[in-house]
C-alpha cells in the first residue's frame, strides 16, 4: 500500500484532514499536538491559514509517527477531489467532515467491524462507516464502504438520522440497509480484526448502549 510521506507546507485544511485521518477530537489532536484546542478550531474556521515554523514541526512529527492506515486515510483525504470541508464557525469549532454509518440489517442479524486501534493495542466494535467526500451522497459512501470492509453488498433503505459524534464530534450520518448478498469477511485488515453479523438483541454485548445513537436502537427493536 502506496501511504504519502511526507507535506511540503501545512494549512489549515492539511492540519484538518490529519486530525480525521488520527480519527481525533478537537481536544484529543491538540493534546497530540502539544497545543490550545483554540488553535485546533482556528484551522476549522481558516483552512487556508499556513501555521507558524513550530507548528509546522509539530505536525511533521504527528504525520511522521501516525500509522500507515492513518497515512493512507489521509492521502485520500488530501486528493483533490476529496478535500476535507471545513465549517466557518470560531470557539470550540467543530468539525464539518462527515462520515456515513451503515446499519446492515439481514432478518435479526445486524452487521459490525472489530476495529484496531492506531497503535495496534486497544480495539473497538463498530457499524461499517466511512469518510464523506464533499459532493459525494452519503448513501453511496455506506454502501460502497460496507462492500470494501467486509465484502457483503447491501442497499440503502432510509436514512436513520444524523448527529455530531460524541467522541470524534464529526457528523454521522446513519444509514439502515438491507443486506443483499455477499459473506461477510474482514476485507480490511490494516483498520479492523474481525467482521461478524450478530443478533440484533446482543449488539450491546458488543458496543455499549450509551455508545448507541438511540434512533439505531429504536430501529433494531433494542430497549434503550
Amino acid at each position: 500500500m502506496f501511504v504519502l510521506e511526507f507535506v511540503n507546507e501545512w494549512t489549515g485544511r492539511t492540519a484538518c484532514a490529519l486530525q480525521a485521518a488520527l480519527r481525533m477530537s478537537n481536544e484529543g489532536f491538540a493534546q497530540h499536538l502539544g497545543v490550545a484546542k483554540r488553535t485546533v478550531a482556528a484551522w476549522h474556521s481558516k483552512p487556508d491559514v499556513t501555521p507558524r515554523s513550530e507548528m509546522q514541526d509539530a505536525l511533521d512529527t504527528a504525520f511522521e509517527r501516525a500509522s500507515d492506515s492513518a497515512k493512507a486515510r489521509f492521502k485520500r483525504l488530501i486528493e483533490p477531489e476529496g478535500e476535507p470541508a471545513v465549517s466557518d464557525v470560531g470557539g470550540d469549532a467543530v468539525q464539518a467532515l462527515t462520515i456515513a454509518i451503515a446499519v446492515v440489517v439481514d432478518e435479526t442479524r445486524v452487521l459490525i467491524v472489530c476495529r484496531r486501534g492506531e497503535d495496534g493495542g486497544g480495539i473497538s466494535w463498530q457499524f461499517p462507516a466511512g469518510m464523506v467526500k464533499p459532493g459525494v451522497p452519503a448513501e453511496r459512501v455506506a454502501v460502497r464502504e460496507t462492500l470494501d470492509e467486509t465484502g457483503v453488498h447491501c442497499s440503502v433503505v432510509r436514512k436513520i438520522g444524523s448527529r455530531l459524534h460524541p467522541i470524534t464530534h464529526v457528523q454521522a450520518e446513519y444509514m439502515l440497509c438491507e443486506y443483499l448478498t455477499g459473506e461477510a469477511q474482514n476485507m480490511d485488515v490494516l483498520e479492523n480484526v474481525s467482521v461478524v453479523w450478530v443478533e440484533k438483541a446482543e449488539i450491546t454485548r458488543f458496543i455499549p448502549p450509551d455508545q448507541i445513537f438511540p434512533p439505531i436502537l429504536e430501529v433494531l427493536e433494542i430497549p434503550e
